[in-house]
């Protein structure tokens, strides 16, 4: 079922085509993917030129989704744990190529040689605190640590990719460490409030946050026989504070596009930064890596295009050249709105009658004059 749309109502005049497209785009995808809820918004140019909301935030309860919902960003999170430590570097706090026993002296010996930025691009080599089951072991935050250091490393730091959660675990507290902060006040103070994130906060399924999309799968549950037919149901996830680096962000697509437009324009980051974050690590035969620092790189070059991609429900992709970004964020486990994103910002064809860098500037000046002295 879809519910009315909750238009932006600053769109420029000169997108409609495009946002009238997007939108026919999505009311076809939720059909076709049986989503029940989503957020979409499009950022052009440094603007918001598309912000709607579609469908039920609560299908038992016929709760609307609208633009305040607060959906899971998952481990489309670990992008702003990129950022924050792509911060302490900039501000002189830490050295990304350092070993991370530089700012933890509590690390097991062979783990002492791991760089702050194999942490981030998942090239580490060191053991997942999380198995098939969740935390190892089944028991609290320490006993997982605990069981997770005392496993060996699955290969030379740096010699390959493999993605795991140990990695942005090691991050907050290095975060923590070098700020002086604990990692959720460094990212509210250095990020949430620097981009107007008046919606965004952390938790899980466990926690009572008002106005949360309620997760759902259409998956057959374990107990069903193989050929039962797939039905919605509901989908608890369990992020405890432990691994909110890598995954705890309860946000809004608007937040979301706020703090991309932030990063963009240099109010989070400073140009040398931002593109050193953006570029995928390298592997010992010289190939890019999947991953930059905390973003999947999806493509380089030409059209340099990186992500935030979670929980198969949540996702954001930045196309810097084009200076185009789009955010998707559903209720569906399974929806992975990274697949059909490219889709959507391909209605936001580049302008190339004028640069981008006039574009932008002019976007900006044209807010400047709307917010008034």
């Amino acid at each position: 079922m879809l519910i009315g749309a909750l238009p932006f109502a600053a769109a420029s005049a000169s997108q409609a085509p495009a946002n009238e497209q997007a939108r026919r785009l999505i009311r076809q995808i939720m059909q076709e993917l049986r989503i029940p809820g989503l957020q979409i918004t499009v950022v052009k140019d440094g603007q918001i030129v598309l912000s709607e909301a579609y469908g039920l935030a609560n299908v038992e309860n016929g709760v609307r989704a609208s633009r305040d919902t607060r959906f899971p960003l998952n481990s489309a999170t670990k992008a702003f744990t990129g950022v924050a430590i792509a911060q302490l570097a900039e501000q002189g706090r830490l050295d990304l190529d350092a070993s991370a026993s530089r700012y933890l002296d509590d690390l097991p010996a062979a783990w002492r040689e791991v760089r702050v930025r194999q942490l981030l691009a998942h090239t580490s080599g060191l053991p997942d605190i999380l198995d098939a089951n969740g935390l190892l072991g089944g028991g609290s935050e320490a006993q997982a640590w605990t069981a997770v250091t005392a496993r060996p490393l699955e290969a030379a730091p740096g010699q390959r990719f493999a993605y795991n959660q140990t990695n942005y675990v090691l991050l907050a507290r290095i975060i923590a460490q070098q700020s002086g902060m604990s990692y959720e006040r460094f990212l509210a103070t250095g990020q949430f409030s620097s981009a107007r994130m008046a919606r965004t906060t952390f938790g899980d399924s466990y926690d009572l946050v008002p106005d949360v999309a309620t997760m759902y799968s259409l998956a057959p549950r374990a107990t069903d026989a193989a050929d039962a037919p797939s039905r919605l149901s509901h989908w608890f996830y369990d992020i405890p504070p432990l691994l909110w680096a890598g995954g705890g962000i309860l946000t809004t697509a608007d937040d979301t596009a706020h703090w991309l437009v932030a990063l963009t324009e240099g109010r989070l980051l400073g140009d040398a930064a931002r593109a050193r974050m953006w570029s995928a690590e390298r592997l010992p035969d010289g190939r890019a890596g999947p991953w930059a620092g905390g973003w999947p790189v999806l493509r380089a070059s030409p059209d340099l295009q990186v992500a935030g991609i979670g929980g198969a429900r949540s996702a954001f992709v930045v196309y810097p050249e084009r200076g185009v970004a789009v955010v998707v964020l559903t209720n569906l486990v399974g929806a992975n709105p990274q697949q059909f994103i490219p889709r959507i910002a391909d209605c936001y064809a580049r302008d190339s009658s004028t640069p981008r860098h006039e574009r932008v500037a002019l976007a900006r000046q044209q807010r400047a004059a709307i917010a008034g002295p």
